[in-house]
């Protein structure tokens, strides 16, 4: 698959706007931004409270402004936006990106002071239904070109905010195949991997993974219960292993220890912490799963995993239907239901590691065709080309 033309900014400084750089694939994909933007000899700036990801944005050529932009008082979503006003002018900002509601809110009406050109990336199906709540997220709705990085999150974008369709554009999350490749994760990388989540070099079970931040939603307690529901050898032969971030939600990874020693899963399911080096994790993993409760935006699990050659199970609703194609790259179940769960890893073991291997490697072939982070890359340059040109002509 050739890579796309990345487009030229010809000197002009983006703003990307983002809660914090912790973890997440919003993140992610700002940093995949900020890498763009420099590499088309623009300049790429970012306003968040910082985070973990904070030294790979430096690395990629892009600057941190620190500001408290999480915060959903009305009164400092106000004050931010005098900031960021401030920002615009004295940095010459020619265009604002925002990627979450609350900072999105003090962008927008910063972007209006100052007459920048302002866009906005759905990530994500954001609940709520009062009129409030309803309002609220409106404000990704309300840029001059709205970015949805799915088919679903377009078609939800369109029906929730009425939006015209000339204004969604559909950029998929992209996958960063340089890195996400089983052919550049060395064996010592693995066997690190495996090492820190605690299992011996002889153990012979297969290792099964749901990488995620720990809440309620992504679907961890729906995959022990499921592993609950299988009995004798296929029991005996898993070990569910969960990689991610508790964020401080202490309360919920001791509901999650509660359950796995109720269930008497004590020695089959480990919940391992952040995870750094997801390649590896990946390639560490015979299969995957992201059985999340709400419907998933894109799917970033999906597509990694299948990037990396692994069969995965998944939610059988939003973004996630398009990445894994049932029967051939993966499975697809009912969302939050643990019976079929259980049935799906059944008929995943049932394959044999042959029947794995294939359905990883023709998982791996759907996601390489579709969702590049170079396509991300070029496409959301496009866009800002498109409404920087249409602001020059004006």
């Amino acid at each position: 698959m050739s890579e796309p033309a990345q487009p030229d900014l010809g000197g002009k400084t983006i703003l990307q706007i983002i809660p914090d750089l912790s973890a997440g694939g919003a993140e992610r994909t700002t940093l995949e931004m900020a890498e763009a933007i420099v590499a088309a000899g623009g300049t790429a700036l970012v306003i968040s409270e910082g985070g973990r990801m904070l030294d790979a944005l430096e690395a990629a050529g892009g600057e941190n402004i620190r500001l408290n932009v999480s915060t959903k008082n009305p009164f400092k979503v106000l004050s931010n936006a005098g900031k960021i006003a401030k920002i615009i002018e004295q940095r010459g900002v020619d265009l604002v990106h925002a990627r979450s509601r609350a900072p999105a809110w003090s962008a927008y009406w910063a972007a209006r002071r100052t007459q920048t050109p302002f866009v906005t990336t759905y990530h994500g199906a954001y609940s709520g239904v009062s009129g409030l709540k309803k309002f609220y997220n409106s404000v990704m709705a309300r840029g001059e070109l709205v970015i949805a990085n799915s088919e679903w999150t377009a078609a939800h974008v369109r029906s929730v905010h009425e939006i015209a369709n000339e204004r969604i554009v559909t950029i998929p999350r992209g996958v960063d195949f340089a890195q996400f490749d089983p052919e550049r994760v060395s064996a010592e990388r693995v066997k690190a991997m495996r090492d820190s989540w605690n299992i011996p070099a002889d153990d012979k079970r297969l290792t099964m993974t749901l990488p995620g931040r720990l809440t309620a939603w992504k679907g961890q307690r729906v995959a022990i219960e499921a592993l609950a529901r299988l009995t004798g050898p296929e029991r005996e032969g898993l070990h569910l292993v969960l990689p991610g971030d508790a964020q401080g939600r202490t309360s919920y990874v001791e509901d999650l220890e509660a359950l796995i020693d109720a269930e008497g899963l004590g020695e089959q399911v480990s919940i391992v912490g952040h995870c750094e080096d997801m390649p590896a994790a990946y390639l560490a993993s015979d299969i995957v799963l992201a059985p999340s409760s709400r419907p998933e935006a894109f799917g970033r699990v999906a597509a990694e995993a299948s990037a990396m050659g692994k069969p995965v199970i998944v939610a059988d609703h939003g973004g996630q239907r398009e990445i894994v194609v049932e029967g051939e790259t993966g499975a697809r179940v009912a969302p939050g239901n643990a019976a079929e769960l259980a049935g799906a890893i059944r008929a995943m073991l049932q394959l044999g590691p042959d029947g794995r291997a294939s359905m990883g490697k023709a998982g791996q072939e759907w996601v390489r065709a579709r969702f590049s982070k170079e396509g991300l890359q070029a496409a959301t340059l496009n866009v800002y080309n498109q409404l920087l040109e249409k602001r020059e002509d004006s």
